[in-house]
């Protein structure tokens, strides 16, 4: 007993010798320098990427293709009549695999020129960022208007740019959003005619015939839906979206 009282408290005082050299560890080191700032705390770097982070559905959604598509697919399903087919899920998880497909050559783009450099030591963050920059301005400048861009270069009062490369991301962004919901909008509207033509067809029928209590909505539904599974609707939305940004 004497022998195992003694094994004990020797365990212990090795605990407390070991957590009081723990706690004897200064918190500096964790900290990050950064150039012309200074040490930056453990717990701010926490709330730093925690910031960063809560862009990420910003960016995936104002700095991809994902707006046009949401667009397109909202109006698709207005059109339709079908409220609630496809649900919500469906539609957002379709989008988010189709902005994956296109965005998947700027994504490599990027990764060879600044991730990988950045993952193995040879550029710091700062250069990753500036390498990473052009293949996403390419992108969105070859899919924005030259009008839009005019705009918010003269609302930001920048300096007439030699060319694209001189264009600010406070310029290309902004303007590559309008111009995306102004696509998205057109998109829409056309698709949106021909079933507007057929609700049309429909309640004129009715009317004609004197039923007019009968809702036009629930006589046009099942032909509109048989001419979108007729003409193979799905493959041709996506084919042409899908296209529009090549």
């Amino acid at each position: 007993m004497r022998r195992r009282g003694a094994l004990a408290l020797t365990v212990l005082a090795l605990v407390m010798f070991g957590s009081s050299t723990l706690l004897a560890v200064q918190p500096s080191v964790l900290d990050l320098k950064v150039d012309g700032v200074g040490a930056v705390s453990a717990p701010l770097q926490v709330v730093i990427f925690l910031t960063l982070i809560s862009f990420i559905p910003a960016i995936l959604v104002v700095m991809t293709s994902f707006t046009r598509i949401a667009i397109v697919f909202h109006f698709l399903r207005q059109a339709l009549g079908t409220n609630d087919m496809p649900s919500n899920q469906m539609l957002v998880g379709l989008t988010l695999f189709l902005t994956a497909f296109i965005m998947a050559p700027v994504a490599e783009r990027i990764n060879t020129l600044a991730i990988e450099p950045a993952m193995a030591g040879k550029i710091d963050v700062m250069e990753a960022l500036e390498r990473g920059s052009p293949p996403l301005r390419e992108f969105m400048l070859k899919q924005t208007r030259q009008t839009d861009l005019a705009l918010f270069v003269d609302l930001g009062k920048v300096a007439r740019p030699k060319g694209p490369d001189d264009l600010p991301m406070r310029v290309v962004v902004p303007a590559f959003a309008i111009s995306e919901l102004k696509t998205g909008f057109q998109m829409g509207f056309f698709l949106f005619v021909p079933f507007l033509l057929i609700d049309l067809i429909v309640s004129t029928t009715l009317l004609s015939m004197g039923m007019m209590q009968l809702p036009p909505a629930m006589i046009s539904l099942p032909f509109k839906i048989l001419l979108f599974v007729m003409i193979d609707g799905w493959n041709l939305i996506v084919s042409s979206l899908v296209r529009s940004f090549l």
